[in-house]
């Protein structure tokens, strides 16, 4: 089953969490998707658009993060349960109750520093790799929150996941974060990398001709294979990033035409996953649908 997604630009500052966010809050409450979030950037910028500050930090406290899975997996080569790490019932959205975060830490960046240190690239990809075959199972869709730069765990997820999508503002900078992404991705072509799903256009000022220009600009190179829906630039949107104490709905989080975008943006990434190159393969053509299954038993 290929449904694992890269959210990355090596650019910051694009809106890539908050794309990651309103994409598993709409796969859950519109088109019944159980979602995991794998939050990989030390920031933990999703995993506080998820949860309480106290409640990650309390996680954080506890050792149940990313970095503390990483840490046992591959620094001690120890088997490791990865349910043990994964949180549900988050989201404030009363009507988006299947989607499931691995939190992060900021010591995720002290840990990619001993990984380098003890040279032990080839293992932190293989646990990449494991953890993924196992939640690919029990999870509809994934989806991973990298980091901007190119560490070498954001490497590992590019080369084990199944796509990769790229938000980037229409500007001159972060378009040519785009550009360090395409020249990495061609390096070491035979260690494999992820399908690209497409390039989304993400905060557009949909009154300024610069914004247009760069959009048409990214849209005539076919490689960006540019999402055709962009995210505009709305305070709905940047007010969707304040984690609420009470529970409010769908419509009233991403409202109006803020959450019409964002529900046209998620209605194609379901599209572009259906028609993917991996998912058009003739060995897989015939293969069955896997059972469905239900992350709280598996996770039980």
């Amino acid at each position: 089953m290929h449904n694992s997604i890269a959210v990355m630009n090596t650019k910051g500052g694009v809106g890539k969490s908050t794309i990651v966010l309103a994409l598993a809050e709409t796969l859950s409450a519109f088109h019944g998707k159980n979602v995991l979030v794998i939050d990989s950037d030390a920031q933990a910028s999703v995993s506080s658009m998820l949860m309480t500050v106290s409640s990650l930090y309390k996680l954080q406290s506890d050792g149940a993060t990313i970095v503390d899975y990483l840490h046992a997996a591959v620094l001690k080569d120890e088997r490791t349960e990865w349910p043990k790490f994964i949180v549900r019932n988050v989201s404030d959205v009363d009507d988006a109750r299947s989607v499931y975060l691995l939190p992060s830490d900021m010591q995720l960046t002290l840990l990619e520093r001993e990984v380098s240190k003890e040279s032990l690239h080839p293992r932190l990809r293989a646990v990449i790799a494991s953890l993924l075959a196992a939640v690919r199972k029990v999870f509809d869709v994934v989806l991973i929150d990298c980091p901007p730069g190119l560490s070498v765990l954001t490497e590992s997820w590019l080369r084990e996941a199944d796509f990769h999508v790229s938000p980037t503002k229409a500007d001159y900078v972060s378009v040519c974060g785009l550009e360090v992404f395409r020249r990495f991705k061609g390096l070491n072509p035979e260690m494999g990398f992820a399908e690209n799903l497409g390039v989304i256009v993400n905060m557009k000022d949909l009154k300024s001709p610069s914004d247009q220009e760069y959009h048409r600009w990214l849209e005539t190179n076919a490689e960006n294979n540019c999402f055709k829906q962009a995210v505009p630039r709305m305070s709905a949107l940047q007010d969707a990033a304040n984690f609420q104490t009470f529970n409010r709905s769908y419509m009233a989080k991403y409202p109006g035409a803020a959450g019409a975008a964002i529900r046209a943006l998620t209605e194609e990434l379901l599209e572009r996953l259906k028609s993917s190159r991996k998912s058009a393969r003739p060995e897989l053509a015939d293969a069955p649908e896997p059972a469905a299954t239900d992350p709280a038993a598996a996770m039980a």
